[in-house]
């Protein structure tokens, strides 16, 4: 389970409250819109199809809290995965068509598509979750601080391995999957400064096959352990299936990403391997902001849910992490009072 939230995230979970209303640190923007505009409509653009139990699933799990709770009308709309910024476009165009207002688009993916598309439609208001920073007036950019959730699996990965060699498998190297790696050498070296950390990138920016390809997360894998790595962490996406099936298959561990993967039903077979995962609260980021536009208080800029409102955090689905909890839990409390800065950079 999400050890910090005590939930565990599934398609037929159920949502928490949470204290939504604080559970948000936001940089400041003079940008409020005003409360007389229309009842909102949200529209949220997946990056892909649902069933990935991670980043889409969790969006839709806040999407039909918002439904459910906040009784606004809602319309999630999946995309091709190699689907072209023309054809993001397309999409966007045609929920502001039918009236929706807030939209929410799903990774960086889609930055510069809605930039654009708040350019174009300064009424509309947009947010995307993990996107690059704008300074449209009507963007909010609702982000998570990756680097401080994965800060505490790299150390999870330091004190369980036996080699003093861990691994990272990104799906693609861009400044936000660096967050993840940095996060997680930084953890791993706070408990063993000695420990040696293997990197591989699937592919390079802007190429987003990298998230989607179990079979070269295997090999990028099976190629760390081969080197003395016992503990992979991965952030990329689908891929990452292939970094956990390849240390089942050599009796290593591997670390998940965004979502309890210990509980993901494909993995099933495979989960003992799981030492723990990194989770994003994405279904808590789509609230939020559906709630934030509802109460009349849209704000641009930038939102950070990280360690100090719940926004990121590490499971313990298997026991895997019981023994080390409480070191885990002091670093926790060390970097949400401020007292560890994690970096963001490699």
């Amino acid at each position: 389970m999400l050890r910090t939230l005590r939930t565990t995230v599934a398609l037929t979970a159920s949502l928490t409250t949470l204290a939504l209303a604080g559970c948000t640190q936001s940089v400041p923007s003079a940008n409020e819109r005003p409360a007389g505009k229309a009842s909102p409509k949200v529209g949220l653009l997946y990056a892909g199809g649902l069933g990935d139990f991670s980043y889409n699933d969790l969006a839709h799990l806040g999407l039909e809290k918002v439904e459910k709770d906040l009784g606004i009308p809602v319309k999630g709309v999946e995309t091709k995965a190699d689907a072209t910024d023309g054809e993001k476009t397309q999409l966007v165009e045609a929920l502001i068509d039918s009236g929706h207002d807030p939209i929410i688009g799903m990774t960086f993916s889609y930055s510069k598509v809605i930039d654009q598309a708040a350019s174009r439609h300064p009424n509309v208001r947009f947010a995307v979750i993990d996107g690059d920073p704008t300074n449209q007036p009507n963007v909010s950019r609702l982000t998570f601080a990756v680097e401080q959730g994965s800060f505490l699996v790299g150390a999870a990965a330091a004190l369980k391995s036996k080699t003093k060699r861990i691994g990272f498998v990104g799906g693609m190297e861009s400044p936000e999957i660096q967050k993840f790696e940095a996060g997680y050498t930084a953890g791993a070296k706070k408990i063993d400064p000695g420990v040696d950390v293997l990197v591989k990138y699937i592919t390079q920016a802007p190429d987003f096959s990298g998230f989607r390809d179990p079979a070269k997360g295997g090999i990028a894998a099976k190629g760390q352990f081969d080197k003395g790595a016992d503990v992979i962490f991965h952030s990329a996406g689908a891929t990452g299936t292939g970094v956990i099936e390849a240390a089942a298959a050599t009796g290593k561990q591997a670390i998940g990403v965004d979502s309890d993967q210990y509980n993901q039903p494909g993995l099933a077979a495979v989960r003992d391997h799981i030492l723990t995962s990194m989770v994003k609260r994405v279904d808590v980021a789509v609230f939020d902001f559906a709630a934030q536009v509802k109460a009349g208080r849209f704000s641009a800029g930038t939102r950070i849910y990280d360690l100090s409102n719940r926004g990121v955090g590490y499971t313990t689905s298997g026991g895997e992490v019981d023994d080390i909890a409480d070191e885990l839990n002091a670093l926790e409390k060390e970097i949400a009072e401020g007292r560890i800065k994690v970096p963001e950079k490699p």
